[in-house]
């Protein structure tokens, strides 16, 4: 009779759960790590990790260290590799390690990312071990996740939604006289923040603005990723001012505007060479056609035109596309939303481009078949110019290096290339059919 009832309690339990995994989260979060672990197991793997997201931020790190590993690999597999990373950062950087081990390269990859920060960031600075709540929450429930905790330097709580971005803010002391049955949305006031990719002088001047003793770091969706403290701000500020000094006797690790002739000729010469070897294999495209050319000179005057546009296109998605990378605005795994949006925009603006400059090219030459040929030549060289551009630093990125660094190198090549292959490739094949000769 026992082992009946206790499996009818097992399948209530896990419908409950299965149904209502947001409300069985918040039931079991005040549980200790063993329980809610036992829970858990008893579930799919997919209502698992339903639940297991919507436990509060504290709870899961706990869970994190106690979890093993094949019950880790198989609730992190499909996690947005940004939240990973929100909350893996809560835990030691050994511990980091073992866990991203366990983790396609890819998703691992993906989730370190999100993990370094530059050194003059927000995202470096800030304290990670935040402990934030609903806004629906009890006062008694708070104060005892609060004790739980144990934290002396707790001076503020945040409040955040179910997707984790910041709404506001209550002070400790608040809470220390509130009502037991008072919910925190009743105290919450704003906070004010600062996106994770903020120099420390808009810190300084957002802790100055506000006066505040702490000031919460948020990603470009307003999601909080943690805390700076003051004694972390001014510890940094400390260390910027000597790195400065040390910049202006050349000791810093990039070039300044009073870097060292050999410093300077040695970071950039090589680049120079690179780039020079792109350009003659660009030329050597254009003498694939040299009779075309030799044949139809007016082509000539054209090239630098079809060059020109595909080279601004693919500059504005690859700008576009390294902000986002460098915001962590997207990853890796999104290469193929990121590319198809910038081939439908190369394509449309191709369209429109191609349409102005084939009106133009018809009463500058009288000649309709060039026209036609540079129109077609702009739109195909504006969407490959599109697609490059944003595969280019996904590319580069998924492979350890930096997109900064030599992707405008590549995208000229590409769009250089593209433009003059499409446009005199086009002329030389169609030539006779469209009466250019």
């Amino acid at each position: 009779m026992k082992s009946t009832t206790e499996t009818l309690e097992s399948k209530l339990r896990s419908e409950y759960f299965s149904k209502f995994p947001k409300d069985a989260a918040h039931t079991i979060d005040s549980f200790n790590t063993a329980t809610i672990l036992a829970y858990l197991k008893e579930l799919r793997i997919e209502d698992a990790r339903e639940v297991f997201f919507y436990l509060s931020s504290v709870t899961i790190t706990e869970l994190i260290l106690e979890v093993d590993d094949a019950f880790f690999k198989a609730l992190f597999l499909k996690v947005n590799t940004h939240l990973a990373a929100r909350l893996l950062s809560r835990i030691d950087q050994d511990e980091i390690k073992m866990k991203l081990d366990l983790l396609p390269e890819i998703v691992s990859r993906e989730i370190l990312d999100f993990l370094n920060y530059k050194e003059d960031t927000a995202g470096y600075l800030m304290e990670t071990d935040v402990i934030t709540f609903k806004a629906h929450y009890l006062i008694e429930d708070v104060l005892m996740r609060i004790r739980k905790r144990g934290n002396r330097k707790l001076m503020v709580i945040y409040i955040v939604d179910d997707e984790d971005k910041l709404i506001g803010k209550v002070p400790i002391q608040l809470i220390a006289i509130a009502e037991p049955s008072t919910k925190l949305e009743s105290l919450m006031n704003l906070a004010p923040s600062i996106n994770a990719m903020g120099t420390i002088e808009e810190i300084l001047d957002a802790i100055e603005k506000e006066t505040l003793l702490q000031i919460p770091v948020v990603d470009i969706n307003n999601v909080l990723l943690g805390i700076i403290r003051n004694d972390a701000l001014v510890s940094a500020s400390k260390n910027e001012i000597t790195e400065d000094l040390q910049s202006m006797f050349g000791a810093g690790k990039e070039e300044k505007a009073l870097s060292k002739v050999s410093f300077a000729v040695r970071n950039r010469l090589p680049w120079l060479q690179v780039n020079l070897a792109t350009a003659f294999l660009a030329s050597l495209v254009v003498g694939l056609f040299e009779d075309t050319i030799a044949q139809i000179t007016i082509l000539a005057i054209f090239l630098p035109v079809v060059a020109g546009q595909s080279g601004n296109t693919g500059s504005q998605a690859l700008a576009v596309t390294i902000r986002g990378l460098a915001l962590k605005e997207i990853r890796i795994s999104q290469w193929f939303r990121v590319a198809k949006k910038e081939l439908m925009v190369g394509f449309i603006n191709g369209v429109a481009v191609a349409l102005t400059t084939g009106t133009i090219v018809y009463f500058w030459t009288s000649s309709l078949g060039i026209a036609i040929v540079i129109a077609i030549s702009m739109v195909i060289s504006m969407l490959i110019a599109g697609f490059a551009g944003a595969i280019i630093p996904i590319g580069l990125k998924a492979i350890g290096q930096d997109p900064a660094t030599s992707s405008s190198i590549i995208l000229t090549t590409v769009t250089d290339i593209c433009g003059f292959l499409s446009f005199l490739g086009l002329a030389s094949a169609l030539s006779s059919a469209l009466g250019i000769v």
